[in-house]
């Protein structure tokens, strides 16, 4: 097996060209980040599992979590695995009956099942040299500035994170909604 980064949420981005929105994932021992593209009900269920939002009846991966539980299943953590043809995959990897076993799952819907169980992200190191956004250093400024607290997750990012999110600007610019988190073509 590759090698594995944990990564967090760094924040979730939308595009005002389309209705599709973006989670960026944030290395944690690194400043490298890895934006994924995702539908507009996906980010809601991220947001919403960010926020700690209660709702009145389960969203779907509420109700995954809710099966998982029933079966005694524990979700381990979830993983970005590969990266095809600007498609992300990923996999969820749960414990059963004392056995592990791997899920075929989107990054958005993983993602918003191990914010649910509070379980790890990984992205496979390959994926992310592939994908990853390291920002530049602004070397025109004189004195290096305090470091800025980072937002707790689902706070409003203030104008030092939108600094330091302009590198996605580019980016963003050069993909479309059709390079992302999409579902796998049918065999």
């Amino acid at each position: 097996m590759s090698e594995m980064v944990e990564v967090v949420i760094d924040s979730l981005r939308v595009s005002l060209m389309s209705p599709q929105r973006v989670v960026v994932l944030r290395q944690t021992d690194v400043e490298r980040y890895l934006p994924i593209w995702v539908g507009p009900f996906e980010a809601e269920a991220i947001t919403v599992a960010l926020q700690e939002v209660e709702i009145s009846r389960p969203m779907t991966h509420d109700l995954l979590k809710n099966v998982m539980t029933l079966f005694n299943a524990k979700v381990l953590r979830v993983e970005i695995v590969e990266l095809k043809e600007d498609v992300f995959y990923g996999n969820i990897v749960a414990e059963t009956d004392g056995k592990t076993v791997n899920i075929d799952s989107r990054p958005s819907d993983a993602i918003a099942l191990a914010l649910r169980t509070h379980a790890p992200i990984l992205v496979n190191q390959l994926v992310m040299d592939e994908a990853g956004i390291v920002p530049e250093k602004n070397i025109t400024e004189e004195t290096p500035s305090e470091p800025a607290e980072k937002p707790a997750p689902g706070e409003v990012a203030g104008p030092e994170d939108e600094k330091r999110l302009d590198v996605f600007e580019d980016f963003l610019k050069k993909l479309g909604p059709d390079k992302g988190d999409e579902e796998k073509p049918k065999s």
